[in-house]
């Protein structure tokens, strides 16, 4: 667990450091740039992805319900393909212009190298506006501790970026030079070197800021309509976040009766969930299972008042620290049937107290909405 912590704590600062360095220096080796900015992607990728899944806790689509502790996918698995084929692209160019030269590039694939980055940008921009709802630096509450380290990645991934883009613009001015384009009798051609000369020694802050501009305006004018309708879809196609436009069915209570755990916790073809219910006001998945001890409940509520009393109290003390421990499908599943010989004696009990015990066991939970 220390060396985890030490890697994920460690990783993004070391990497911010050199990515850093390789931008404002220009004794940097190459070798030393590649090796930070390949680490920096995907070193810095899987941290991201484990830090999303321990803050955001995400477990379906927003038409799935959950848990009340759990958030819905902050992307739509349904147009996930399209995001994974853009991503894929958006690398692509940039490891091209990262290990490349602008002298063996061929002119038009470095057009589309450097789109492609920008478009990789856009996509990472997006994402982090999306997630941005559910965190900030300066309210307490989950995640809230750790909302710079996702912002952290988004900023490393701008800044070796932004120094790719510069290392090929001065590789090009370099193939422009030794082809005399500098001193071109060609007027065009002298304009378009003097901008590309200028464009070659701009601050960090003025490409961080050509970034932030070009991914502000590529989101505007693809949530209005201009462009691919599924990019689109992907991130408004979803429920709980900054561009969502769907609305979640209401979450599920995970702790309280440990057999409403059992009811939605385990899986679907073992405990056999019916329906969804209501409790204490909270939306639980009911089983039959769960709606025969309750109706047995009921049954020696009405009949053994006093009796009810003392086994709910300690029921109540034992079975809410049992809930605890089901904390995945599999113990659900064991927990389901080990409570199945008790199962059957409430409904033995039922069917020879109670006048219409299946009436009584059906009206269980009934859902009310909210």
């Amino acid at each position: 667990m220390v060396f985890i912590i030490i890697i994920a704590i460690g990783a993004p600062i070391v990497l911010s450091v050199c990515n850093i360095i390789s931008f404002c220096s220009e004794k940097v080796t190459p070798k030393f740039y590649k090796v930070s900015s390949t680490l920096t992607v995907f070193v810095g990728g899987f941290l991201y992805l484990l830090l999303y899944g321990l803050v955001f806790n995400p477990g379906a689509d927003w038409y799935v319900q959950l848990y009340d502790n759990q958030t819905h996918y902050s992307v739509s698995t349904d147009y996930m393909p399209t995001l994974v084929i853009l991503a894929v692209i958006g690398l692509a160019g940039y490891f091209t212009l990262l290990f490349g030269s602008a002298e063996k590039l061929p002119p038009l694939v470095s057009v589309f190298c450097v789109a492609a980055v920008i478009m990789i940008n856009v996509l990472h921009i997006a994402h982090a506006v999306q997630i941005s709802n559910h965190l900030s630096f300066f309210t307490a509450g989950s995640g809230d501790e750790m909302s710079f380290l996702f912002y952290v990645y988004h900023a490393n991934l701008l800044l070796i970026s932004a120094t790719t883009l510069r290392k090929h613009i001065r590789e090009m001015l370099a193939v422009a030079k030794s082809k005399g384009m500098d001193e071109s009798e060609n007027v065009k051609f002298r304009r378009i070197y003097a901008i590309m000369t200028r464009f070659s020694h701009y601050s960090l802050l003025v490409f961080v800021a050509l970034f932030v501009l070009i991914a502000v305006l590529e989101i505007i004018f693809v949530l209005i309509g201009q462009g691919f309708d599924a990019p689109i879809k992907a991130f408004t196609d979803t429920a709980d976040w900054t561009f969502s436009q769907q609305t979640p069915p209401p979450p599920m209570v995970y702790d309280g009766h440990y057999l409403c755990t059992v009811a939605a916790g385990g899986h679907r073809k073992v405990v056999k969930p019916l329906r969804y219910g209501t409790r204490l006001g909270h939306t639980i998945v009911v089983n039959r299972q769960l709606c025969v001890a309750n109706a047995f409940e009921e049954l020696i509520h009405d009949k053994l008042p006093h009796f009810h009393k003392v086994v709910r109290g300690r029921y109540d003390k034992y079975g809410y620290p049992v809930s605890k421990h089901i904390t995945t499908p599999l113990r659900a599943d064991i927990v389901y049937f080990l409570m199945k010989p008790l199962e059957w004696v409430f409904v033995f009990v039922l069917y020879l107290f109670d006048k219409d015990p299946e009436k009584r066991i059906s009206r269980q939970y009934e859902y009310r909405g909210r």
